[in-house]
């Protein structure tokens, strides 16, 4: 009988463990820190309370309740001890034949973590919570300010990075503001809001086609959001942000400038790429190590071009597939 162990309850490690689970000389045990799957694609939309929590974030051990060789345990993987064939957590050791390492990434501040209670980021669902409290008490507190100095801290908004996450931030406040709490308030008029989406390179979404990337930029704009590029942080405090030599007085400032890929990682011995991600072979495995694998946001893995494959969610399920395939 084979012991597979995930890492992971995301779609690379929840996808394997279905296609594995069809297997009769097989048992999976499944590692995550949290009891449920987060539907992270739409994760801003919680963040924006146009859907509850409810709606994106469902119950692994019912996700996988059907597969009786499955079973989930809730724990924080700490590290792997690759001599012994064990996942180290905080529950104890687990032993494995295969290993499955997904258990993705988490926000970079580039070596300012001071920044992260003034500028959350958005990758889990306390974050997407917090993000929707930030964002309604700053049209209320505005709408309890009498003086217009005094307010227009309170309706600018800024998102740091513009990636998929920046982007879909930056345009849903400004939907918001413009269309959803139009009509909602006395003292303001939340269409005055301000939203600033800084990115510090040339353009926006550098990893998509520069066409998809222009055409955001116009739906942008046409929410009234400021799209600055060539722009970099340097600073973010209680009161707003630094960008270059200028300053920028916000309540409510948004991280999205970045990932770094889980800890765990870095506890295999091989190559990690800039970002902490796992450099790993073809076949998502680490090098010398042909029963442990890596994927989901967690890998650096390239195609046959030689470019490095994207963060997102069909990758991440594709890859689960072929993962459990090759242990099959």
């Amino acid at each position: 009988m084979k012991k597979v162990v995930i890492v992971g309850g995301g779609f690379a490690g929840l996808t394997a463990a279905k296609r594995l689970s069809a297997l009769t000389d097989v048992e999976i045990v499944l590692l995550d820190r949290e009891n449920h799957h987060l539907f992270q694609p739409l994760l801003y939309q919680v963040a924006m309370a146009s859907l509850s929590p409810a709606d994106i974030a469902m119950p692994i051990r019912s996700m996988l309740a059907q597969y009786r060789n499955v079973r989930v345990i809730k724990t924080t993987a700490e590290s792997v001890n690759l001599g012994m064939r064990s996942v180290v957590t905080s529950s104890g050791e687990f032993p494995y034949d295969y290993l499955l390492i997904a258990c993705g990434a988490k926000h970079a501040y580039f070596g300012h973590e001071e920044w992260e209670p003034f500028a959350p980021g958005l990758k889990t669902l306390s974050q997407a919570t917090e993000i929707r409290r930030r964002v309604l008490e700053a049209f209320e507190a505005a709408e309890r300010e009498s003086h217009a100095e005094n307010r227009r801290p309170h309706l600018t908004f800024v998102i740091v990075g513009g990636g998929p996450t920046g982007v879909e931030l930056a345009g849903a406040i400004g939907e918001m503001s413009r269309y959803t709490l139009a009509r909602d308030f006395r003292t303001i008029d939340p269409r005055q809001t301000r939203v600033i989406l800084v990115e510090a390179g040339a353009r926006i979404l550098p990893g998509f086609a520069a066409e998809l990337a222009a055409r955001a930029m116009r739906d942008l704009e046409s929410l009234g959001v400021q799209v600055w590029t060539s722009a970099r942080v340097t600073d973010v405090t209680h009161i707003g942000v630094t960008v270059g030599s200028e300053k920028v007085a916000s309540s409510t400032v948004l991280w999205a400038a970045g990932v770094r890929a889980a800890d765990i990682g870095r506890s295999l011995g091989v190559a990690l790429d800039n970002v902490g991600r796992v450099i790993v072979e073809s076949d998502l495995t680490i090098p010398g190590h042909a029963n442990v694998f890596v994927a989901g946001d967690l890998a650096c893995s390239k195609d046959k071009n030689g470019t490095v494959l994207p963060g997102v969610a069909p990758v991440a399920k594709q890859q689960g597939s072929y993962v459990a395939d090759m242990i099959a």
